[in-house]
């Protein structure tokens, strides 16, 4: 104990006469930057310092100098914009991977378009060779119609077509494909799903949605194993070119668990993976039985949620709502039974697994809340693994009953939600459920409001899945030509503050990881997005002209320069 007194005696005297012993050299310095931390006590910097993964220093360019010696990579950041490192809270990472391996029909701005484009590719085709692929959406085209079996049997008489409307929740399938899949007049449709038919024929018209897909998927042949690793690799790779640091993959297998695992072992991916293993089934049991897996690679892959999709999507009309859509004929539908997840989440709760599922439409919010409330109520907080909030999700909320919004904060639910589907979908949303019942829809301010937090996401390869186009829609709630319309309701929008922590320190709190990441703090994971512009700062249309020019992850730098 006298040593020790000594040695703080020593320092004391060193420190008040200006001989402080010079601190060891960091391996990363940024300096002569803008610095947002996402921290409302020290909201912004100069400069920051990382040793061994972590942040040891933050102030200005000056105080940073004695960080730097024979080792330290320093960056002279000239004016840029360094944000905590970015985190998709809702992403599909194979699907990304996938999207840029094949037919990627984003963009298409017409059906002739779509058209084209996948000619081209069946042109290509051997014979019987299945043309598959993904990203079409008709919100753009006019008139708004979903493509048919008639359409794609023009271009594509024999070999048979599937193509997936961007959300994942519709696609659309020629003669040929149905034929190999049994799908005729007299095929019903299976529960939570539909085989949309002709009013007048009655013939499939090619639409197939949410459960119905797997009538015609399970005859595509299968990717390999290589293939399914090259997705992750390629996904990944864009993902930190774009920014991101982290993603919360919503919905996978434990193979592709496995497969994560060997390309981090192999050095081939620097993201970090925050995984929800898709239920109910065999996979979520597995995780049931043996419990979350946590941190895994310096806090590269953590394995601790399960995912649920409980309805469909706005745009291809399967959305369960609570009356009839306001341009077809049904109110959606529910792909899960209640009486078959209660079981599973209330074992959830006792194991510490975390829950997120999707909800689209008002009813399946509902009948969501419902689930998580009387789980809470049937397995107390002494029976829980985890005794704290346990930060159950519901992904996307995107059309909620104004009755059913208190209930987020009463219950402590996350909504987990995309900005840019607000502002894509607001252009059909009208036609599709009226201008009332948007009235609790895309409710960002209104959640942040009565205390909840957002957890901010892409839901990629739905949506581009680029963080700047995520910021502006949050901000903006318009579209990106600046339109917004009837029931677009911009009191929702939230300011850029908040919209940071959407995609920082509110992503990390929904997986547990705040006291770790998504700010910037001493102490903290260094991980770091630096902009090409004060996101902050500039005006609206800009944000969409933003660049990432650098990305760091454990004071890494994987991506980018500063020239």
């Amino acid at each position: 104990m006298r040593i020790v007194h000594s040695l703080i005696l020593a320092l004391f005297f060193m420190l008040i006469q200006g001989k402080a012993p010079k601190p060891e050299p960091a391996q990363l310095v940024l300096k002569n930057g803008i610095i947002y931390t996402a921290n409302d006590e020290m909201p912004r910097f100069e400069a920051v310092a990382v040793r061994y993964g972590k942040i040891v220093f933050l102030g200005t360019t000056k105080d940073v100098k004695p960080f730097e010696g024979k080792g330290t990579k320093v960056v002279d950041l000239k004016g840029r914009t360094v944000v905590p490192g970015l985190s998709d809270a809702h992403y599909h990472l194979s699907g990304v991977g996938q999207r840029e391996m094949t037919l990627n029909l984003e963009g298409t701005t017409s059906l002739d378009d779509f058209l084209s484009k996948v000619k081209a590719r069946v042109d290509k085709a051997k014979p019987g060779e299945w043309v598959t692929g993904r990203g079409w959406i008709e919100t753009f085209w006019t008139p708004q119609t979903f493509p048919t079996r008639g359409d794609l049997d023009r271009i594509s008489p024999n070999n048979p077509v599937y193509l997936v409307r961007a959300d994942g929740h519709g696609g659309v399938a020629n003669s040929a494909a149905l034929k190999i899949a049994g799908i005729d007049r007299n095929t019903t449709s299976p529960f939570g799903g539909e085989i949309m038919k002709d009013k007048t024929s009655g013939e499939p018209n090619g639409m197939l949605l949410d459960r119905a897909q797997g009538l015609v998927s399970r005859h595509v042949p299968a990717p390999t194993k290589a293939d399914m690793e090259q997705a992750l690799i390629v996904g990944a790779q864009r993902s930190v070119e774009l920014g991101w640091t982290q993603i919360q993959n919503a919905g996978a297998s434990w193979s592709e668990v496995e497969m994560l695992k060997n390309l981090y072992t192999e050095n081939k991916i620097k993201l970090r993976v925050y995984e929800a293993i898709r239920g109910p089934g065999p996979d979520a049991q597995r995780l049931l039985r043996d419990g979350p897996v946590i941190g895994l690679y310096d806090h590269k892959l953590t394995i601790r949620t399960i995912k649920v999709s409980i309805d469909g999507a706005l745009g291809s009309k399967g959305a369960a709502l609570l009356e009839p859509y306001s341009d077809h004929d049904t109110s959606g539908f529910l792909t899960q039974k209640s009486e078959e997840l209660l079981p599973m989440f209330k074992q959830a709760l006792r194991k510490g697994v975390q829950i997120e599922t999707h909800a689209i439409g008002d009813r399946a919010n509902r009948v969501v809340l419902d689930l998580y409330e009387q789980a809470f109520n049937e397995v107390p907080p002494i029976e829980r693994q985890d005794r704290s909030d346990p930060r159950w999700r519901i992904e996307h909320a995107q059309i909620v009953h104004p009755d059913d919004i208190p209930r987020f904060a009463k219950l402590m639910i996350i909504p987990s939600m995309q900005p840019s589907h607000a502002i894509g979908d607001l252009h059909f949303a009208p036609s599709r459920i009226g201008i009332k019942r948007l009235a609790g829809a895309y409710a960002w301010q209104t959640f942040l409001k009565q205390g909840n937090i957002i957890a901010g996401g892409s839901d990629a390869p739905v949506e581009r899945g680029e963080p700047m186009i995520e910021f502006y829609a949050a901000v903006a709630r318009k579209d990106q030509k600046g339109f917004s319309g009837d029931g677009w309701r911009p009191e929702e929008k939230v300011t850029r503050e908040q919209a940071l922590k959407m995609f920082t320190i509110w992503a990390a709190h929904a997986a547990f990881q705040e006291k770790i990441r998504g700010s910037i703090e001493i102490g903290k994971i260094a991980d770091f997005t630096v902009l090409s512009a004060d996101i902050m700062q500039i005006p609206e249309p800009d944000i969409l002209k933003t660049k990432c020019v650098m990305t760091i992850i454990d004071g890494e730098v994987v991506f980018g320069s500063v020239k």
